[in-house]
C-alpha cells in the first residue's frame, strides 16, 4: 500500500500548505496542478510531480485537495479519469476548500461506495498564515478519521477543530466566512460615514481597533486594505467571497431561516461584481459603499 500523500491544488493557499507537508510530515508528497510554476517550486522541498489524477491516486493513500470551489472539487472527484474513478479502500481524500454541505455529504457516500474515506477540513486565516503553518482548519470527519488526520494537518495548522461527522466542517466554515463578511460590511459603512462626518480614516479604525468593535476583520481587511483601497489580484476574490456566501444562504434555506444581514453583505458583493470588482481582492466592496448615497422619497420615480 502506498504511504505518499497526494496534493491537488497548488494556488494561492495550496502552494504554502503543500510545502509545509512535504517540510514537516516526514512523507512522500506527490502533487497536481495544471500549473507549471508551483510544481517547480515545491520540487525544491521534494514534491514529486504527479502527471495524472490516476497516477496521483494510485501512488498516494491520503489525498488533500485545495481547490477554488465546489465546482472544481466535484470535476476532479466525479469528472472523466477523477478520483472517483480510481479510488479503493485505502484511501482518504480530503477537501481542504470550502464547498457545499450537500455536495460534501453526497461525495462522501460516493467515496463510501468504492470503500474510500472522504472528510471536509476546510482551512481559514490568510496567505501568510499558510506560509507560517498556523492555519485553523476546521473538520468534519468520524473521530478516528479525525485522529488519522490530525498529525498531517498540523504541519500547517495551529488550531484544529473536529466540528462533527463529515460536513459539520463546512457548516462552521461557511458561518465562518458568512460573520467576517458581515463584518466587513459594518467596518466599510463605518469608514464612510466617518470620513462624510470629517474624521480620519485612520483614527477610526486605530480606536475602534482598542475597544469591543476590535476584529480580525478590522485588523486585516480594514487596516491593510481598505485604508489604503488596495485590492489586488491573486488574492480571495469577490467572485469567490460571493460563492461562499452563497453556500451560507443555501444552508439557512435548508434550514428554514432568513439571513438579512447576509443577503446585504451578497448583494453589495453582486454589486462590487457588476461594477468591474469581481476579481479583486473582495474587500473591495468597500467602494460600492463609499459610493452609495441615501436615498430619499424624491428619489423614487
Amino acid at each position: 500500500m502506498p504511504d505518499a500523500i497526494g496534493f491537488i491544488g497548488l494556488g494561492v493557499m495550496g502552494e504554502p500548505i503543500c510545502r509545509n507537508l512535504a517540510r514537516k510530515s516526514g512523507r512522500l508528497v506527490i502533487g497536481f496542478d495544471l500549473a507549471d510554476a508551483p510544481l517547480q517550486r515545491l520540487a525544491g522541498v521534494g514534491v514529486t510531480r504527479a502527471a495524472s489524477l490516476a497516477q496521483l491516486v494510485a501512488q498516494s493513500n491520503v489525498i488533500f485537495m485545495a481547490l477554488p470551489s465546489g465546482k472544481h472539487v466535484e470535476e476532479v472527484c466525479s469528472g472523466p479519469d477523477g478520483l472517483l474513478d480510481h479510488a479503493a479502500a485505502h484511501h482518504t481524500v480530503v477537501d481542504l476548500g470550502t464547498s457545499a454541505v450537500d455536495l460534501t455529504k453526497s461525495l462522501a457516500e460516493r467515496f463510501a461506495a468504492k470503500g474510500a474515506d472522504y472528510a471536509d477540513a476546510p482551512i481559514a486565516r490568510t496567505r501568510q498564515a499558510a506560509e507560517e503553518g498556523t492555519l485553523s482548519v476546521m473538520v468534519g470527519a468520524g473521530e478516528a478519521m479525525f485522529a488519522k488526520l490530525k498529525p498531517l494537518i498540523e504541519t500547517f495548522a495551529t488550531d484544529i477543530t473536529r466540528c462533527g461527522p463529515v460536513g459539520s466542517g463546512q457548516v462552521v466554515k461557511i458561518l465562518n466566512n458568512m460573520v467576517l463578511m458581515q463584518t466587513v460590511v459594518a467596518s466599510a459603512e463605518a469608514l464612510e460615514t466617518a470620513k462624510r462626518a470629517g474624521l480620519d480614516g485612520p483614527l477610526l479604525f486605530e480606536t475602534l481597533m482598542k475597544g469591543s468593535a476590535d476584529s480580525f476583520a478590522l485588523r486585516n481587511h480594514g487596516m491593510k486594505a481598505m485604508l489604503a483601497d488596495t485590492f489586488p489580484e491573486r488574492a480571495f476574490s469577490t467572485k469567490y467571497a460571493r460563492k461562499d456566501l452563497g453556500y451560507a444562504l443555501g444552508l439557512a434555506q435548508s434550514v428554514d431561516i432568513k439571513l438579512e444581514g447576509a443577503e446585504l453583505a451578497d448583494r453589495l458583493l453582486e454589486q462590487a461584481t457588476d461594477e468591474g470588482f469581481g476579481d479583486l481582492y473582495w474587500p473591495v466592496l468597500s467602494r460600492v459603499v463609499a459610493a452609495s448615497r441615501r436615498q430619499t422619497k424624491t428619489d423614487v420615480p
